[in-house]
């Protein structure tokens, strides 16, 4: 199997378990809260992380360079701290169908920011196969939702959130970008996807908790651990995203270029079709399944070049 297609079935397992992970954290988003969710979440993951780290390795601080450290912790802080924050917060104002487009520009941010600073040139082909699988997802997206339950809001806050939602794709691309150049800044010790996957979500999950204690909401991350159901469900969907997806999705930077590893993890809103509908029991229109078409299309075209 020749790097490239390591790095991008990476990526689809990412979007995969990623899908999953969305339903968990929703679950337990609704009982204590996102910002509890998103520390407990990272704080799970750290501890998961290191414990296979020291299986695996031995020890529990990855042997890595200041330099290393300096940029995939900036990719934590960026990633999964301003843009989850940022995504996050833009569920809330704009609802999760807005939300998603938004973050459907992630792979255009990626491979802009990936092109500046690494000099990756994505080919002709492969720019047609991104454009055709970021058109299928948001024919997607943009399905309107009859069973919608989200709140109109007035101009002033919908600008506000679409801004958030923007943050977060903007964090999710570059931070994406940012764990490659910390992963192969020296060409002599290429960082491994476990050890990068630990700094990164190590230096992020201290970040969100500087954050929420900043912002005076300590006493609430201690009430969230009265509800064991939520804490269950915030635990296995750590194990699925924070853990295991975010593993995967430095492998598949590591294999593959940074705006296709991004489109194939920007999937979710395709992969949640048959989920909803066996799950929830809702309808899929015409317009969903020919953007679920169209994106397996691009995909398949990143697969064969």
């Amino acid at each position: 199997m020749n790097s490239s297609l390591i790095g991008e079935t990476a990526a689809i397992l990412t979007s995969c378990l990623w899908t999953f992970n969305s339903l968990l954290f929703t679950t337990a988003g609704k009982k204590i809260g996102a910002l509890s969710v998103n520390a407990y979440r990272t704080a799970i993951a750290v501890i998961l992380l290191i414990f296979t780290h020291v299986l695996f390795f031995g020890t529990a601080l990855p042997p890595a360079t200041n330099e290393q450290w300096f940029w995939m912790g900036l990719s934590g802080i960026v990633g999964l701290g301003i843009g989850d924050i940022g995504l996050f917060a833009a569920f809330v104002i704009i609802g999760p169908r807005f939300s998603l487009l938004m973050m459907s520009l992630s792979p255009i941010f990626a491979s802009l920011v990936a092109y500046l600073m690494l000099g990756e040139v994505i080919s002709p082909l492969a720019v047609v196969g991104v454009a055709i699988t970021l058109t299928g997802v948001t024919l997607v997206i943009l399905e309107r939702d009859n069973n919608s339950t989200e709140d109109s809001a007035s101009k002033n806050h919908r600008r506000w959130g679409v801004f958030l939602a923007l943050v977060g794709a903007i964090g999710q691309g570059v931070g994406l970008v940012f764990s490659k150049k910390g992963i192969y800044l020296d060409p002599n010790t290429v960082l491994n996807p476990l050890s990068a996957t630990l700094i990164r979500m190590t230096v992020g999950a201290l970040f969100v908790w500087a954050c929420a204690i900043a912002a005076g909401k300590f006493s609430r991350l201690r009430q969230a651990l009265k509800d064991q159901n939520a804490i269950k469900n915030t635990a296995a969907g750590a194990f699925l995203g924070p853990y295991m997806g975010v593993t995967l999705s430095m492998v598949a930077v590591t294999y593959t270029e940074a705006g296709i590893a991004q489109t194939l993890m920007s999937l979710m809103p395709i992969l949640i079709i048959p989920i909803v509908w066996i799950l929830y029991k809702q309808k899929t229109s015409w317009r969903s399944i020919l953007g679920a078409a169209t994106a397996v299309v691009g995909v398949a075209i990143l697969f064969l070049i």
